[in-house]
């Protein structure tokens, strides 16, 4: 038993938890904000988390190489916690199960997220070393919507305001994603959009999307703006401020953090006002 708990933990921390576990959050709020069934809502969550895990263990898997050499702490595969084999079992299975769940929300919606998942492994598999390393994130992130709205009845595409703000939140995961591990990163060959770019820039632009995500949710639907989502926009500027400016200590994730919590606080205010479609 001890082993099992110990293999357990290890497998945990080596999927990438704090991203699986947002992702997975944001997903279910936007298939709550549809009015589906509880039934429904928890389908598309254990989908999402499925598809999550096999995501995070492909990419601990294959950065193993490079994370051994530079000593990145933290990660199982490469401290020799786990066996790859075992862990490229685990990706089997993770990404099996997700479309599996997938197939309930019908075919339409079942090919989304199959398109998200695509995109994220090729990010895994070798698209984070190119110069177009954000078109992963930003694909994926994008489709979540798409995901969650295709498995309505009629199978109906969500409002291009949705998928654009998912859009911006993806493209900013990115950036603030790689901030922590630029030198690690360019010493193993890596070099994605955020190493070309440099630290500062990545930033500036991470911030940049993370608001345009925000404004775009809270004066993308038609009405007026509630005072609630009048708020959120200098709520998530300062949030994510706070966050930037934590993460100039050594290997920070804390920009990470806040664009994933600015991301918790926008899909509040869909779950608030549901979920329209195009």
């Amino acid at each position: 038993m001890g082993r099992v708990l110990v293999v357990a933990s290890a497998l945990a921390r080596a999927c990438h938890p704090l991203p699986a576990v947002a992702v997975t959050a944001i997903t279910t709020g936007l298939a709550a904000g549809t009015g589906r069934p509880v039934a429904a809502v928890l389908t598309v969550a254990v989908a999402v988390l499925a598809g999550q895990l096999s995501v995070g263990w492909l990419n601990d898997l294959v950065d193993a190489p490079r994370d051994a050499r530079v000593g990145r702490a933290g990660k199982p595969v490469a401290a020799g916690e786990l066996d790859p084999s075992l862990v490229r079992g685990g990706v089997v299975v993770a990404a099996v199960a997700a479309l599996v769940l997938s197939l309930p929300s019908g075919v339409p919606a079942t090919a989304a997220h199959a398109a998200a998942l695509v995109s994220a492994w090729a990010y895994d598999l070798g698209v984070k070393a190119t110069v177009v390393s954000v078109l992963p994130y930003a694909v994926s992130f994008g489709l979540l919507p798409v995901f969650v709205s295709l498995g309505l009845p009629g199978a109906p595409l969500p409002p291009g305001w949705l998928v654009a703000a998912a859009v911006c939140l993806g493209g900013a995961a990115h950036f603030v994603n790689a901030l922590p591990d630029l030198a690690d990163d360019a010493a193993t060959g890596v070099r994605g959009l955020p190493h070309r770019m440099g630290p500062r820039a990545s930033q500036l632009l991470a911030a940049a999307l993370v608001l345009a995500a925000s404004a775009l949710l809270v004066f993308g639907p038609s009405g007026a703006a509630s005072p609630v989502g009048l708020a959120a926009v200098p709520l998530a500027a300062g949030i994510l401020a706070v966050g930037l400016l934590r993460s100039r200590r050594p290997r920070s994730r804390a920009a990470f953090r806040a664009v994933l919590l600015v991301a918790v606080v926008d899909v509040a205010l869909l779950v608030g006002t549901g979920v329209p479609t195009g």
